[in-house]
């Protein structure tokens, strides 16, 4: 143990989660913390996702920290540049640099009972931890579908979050595979470049307009010069936000009326009948996510881009052949996929109190107790955990609360004293859990007919929240101990630990007697 680094707080990750969680520990007096990042700069998904395009679809005042307003946004909604820009801004100002390892790649976490501490190993060395705090967040790992005959492919292949700038897209005959929230962002951005474009869809989405547009010299001023009225426009946003959540959540028939306005999307653009019914989804709006674009319909319409209704089944050279037996020659294929966000692979690298992964423990559906801690997995935290997810806002305002969480988790522990930990109560998780599945049945995401990312192997949804952002603050605003087991330090090893060990073995006596 005299070997490695220890430290009071291990971070992994540096996106909004993790850089969000180092300054909460700052502002409660911890800095014996590091920040693990497996890449060379911070910004997590936004880092990673460069692709041309590549936007928000949450208003830029509403997705940003609370406690780092940008008075300087210079869009309504904001592209990937500037998010990354803020995260590197947000990194500075709170000086934050000196506490992250970069290219620090997380292998495997390990809870070391006899010692009440976490042994990571990454891949520039070893360290351990009293409490971890994992902030990979959902959006993190790629997932590209197994396609027979895919690696024979002569032509490019790459996926939305791992793009090649290098290669270079004009007058190519390029594949877009899937028709999610990267999709409608590329399609458009790359369609003028290709020379012919074939989206691959297995379902249609619904898209509505974005309503972007820049923000003006003179309201950049104003938030410069007066806060309050930048703190205003989030309130608005964040209020109107949580007014439509009731329909998703409880009443799904009001949806309606935004379907409407949906379908009068896709008839202005496509005017083409054959191609309308296409892109016309037969499921209810909102039981997929909702999507933002105003160029997305009318690059379709170009002549250059084909829509096959039919997802890819197989690769025969550079054929791709779709599961209604439609025929493509491609010379490269995009995938825009998704992620592994209900089978996240961060968990088959953190083995708990009992010996077993939080990938094992989790093999029937992720659970966690608001989201935050597992049963099996002492001192061991998530940002953006299980259920956590939204539908209709931002998810800054959810990791906001999870901070809350986390720091409150962390004032208990000092608490307690010594040499402690905290393992939250399976009853605690199932009773979590049961609650949230219970509210999750009558959400348009369980009833709108529709198969969506949202969803487990076991066609559980463990990943969206079924309330309001103001519930779950309420909900994590601070840490219940009666959840909770509280860990102390076996009396043997107590008795056998190194000198500077002296304190805490003294209490663990006490406390066995």
């Amino acid at each position: 143990m005299g070997q490695h680094e220890h430290v009071r707080v291990a971070l992994i990750g540096s996106g909004f989660g993790g850089l969000g969680a180092a300054v909460r520990l700052r502002r409660e007096g911890i800095t014996d913390f590091v920040v693990l990042e497996r890449a060379g700069s911070v910004g997590g998904t936004w880092r990673d996702n460069s692709y041309p395009g590549c936007a928000c679809d949450v208003p830029s005042h509403l997705y940003s920290f609370s406690f780092a307003p940008n008075p300087d946004w210079p869009r309504t909604f904001s592209g990937q540049e500037h998010i990354r820009a803020y995260l590197e801004h947000v990194a500075d100002t709170f000086r934050l640099r000196s506490h992250i390892r970069f290219n620090h790649e997380v292998l495997n976490m390990r809870w070391l009972g006899d010692q009440l501490r976490w042994e990571i190993e990454t891949s520039k060395g070893t360290i351990t931890a009293d409490v971890v705090v994992s902030a990979t967040g959902p959006l993190s790992d790629p997932k590209i579908p197994e396609i027979p005959g895919l690696a024979d492919f002569p032509g490019k292949v790459f996926h939305s979050s791992r793009w090649d700038h290098d290669y270079d897209l004009r007058g190519k005959r390029v594949a877009m595979i899937g028709t999610g929230a990267s999709a409608i962002q590329i399609v458009p951005a790359i369609q003028p470049q290709a020379g012919k474009l074939t989206l691959f869809q297995r379902t249609p989405p619904w898209v509505m307009r974005r309503m972007d547009r820049r923000i003006t010299g003179v309201e950049r001023w104003l938030h410069r010069q007066l806060p309050f009225t930048g703190t205003a426009r989030r309130g608005l946003l964040w209020g109107i936000r949580e007014l439509q959540v009731s329909a998703f959540t409880k009443r799904p028939n009001e949806l309606g009326l935004i379907e409407s306005l949906a379908k009068a999307n896709i008839a202005k653009s496509i005017k083409d009948p054959a191609l309308r019914a296409r892109l016309t989804p037969s499921y209810r709006i909102g039981c997929k996510r909702i999507l933002l674009s105003s160029d997305y319909y009318p690059a379709l319409a170009k002549s250059n881009v084909d829509v096959v209704a039919s997802g890819l089944s197989e690769v025969r050279g550079s054929t791709l052949v779709a599961a209604d037996g439609t025929e493509t020659e491609v010379d490269a294929i995009i995938f825009g996929t998704g992620f592994h966000v209900t089978d996240l692979p961060i968990a088959e690298r953190v083995v708990g109190a009992e010996g077993i992964t939080l990938a094992e423990s989790w093999k029937d559906g992720m659970q966690s107790l608001r989201g935050a801690t597992a049963a099996g997995f002492p001192n061991w935290m998530t940002i953006i955990g299980p259920n956590t997810g939204l539908g209709n806002s931002s998810m800054i305002l959810m990791i906001e609360s999870q901070l809350n969480y986390m720091a409150d988790y962390m004032r208990q522990l000092n608490v307690l004293g010594g040499r402690a930990a905290l393992a939250v109560r399976p009853s605690a998780v199932g009773a979590w859990n049961r609650l949230v599945q219970e509210r999750m049945e009558r959400t348009v995401w369980k009833s709108g007919g529709c198969n969506s990312w949202y969803l487990d192997a076991n066609g559980r949804n463990t990943t969206l929240w079924p309330g309001t952002t103001g519930e779950f603050r309420r909900e994590t605003r601070e840490v219940d101990l009666a959840e909770y087991e509280v860990v102390r330090m076996p009396v043997a090893t107590a008795k056998s630990a190194p000198a500077e060990s002296a304190p805490v073995a003294a209490e663990a006596a006490e406390v066995a007697r």
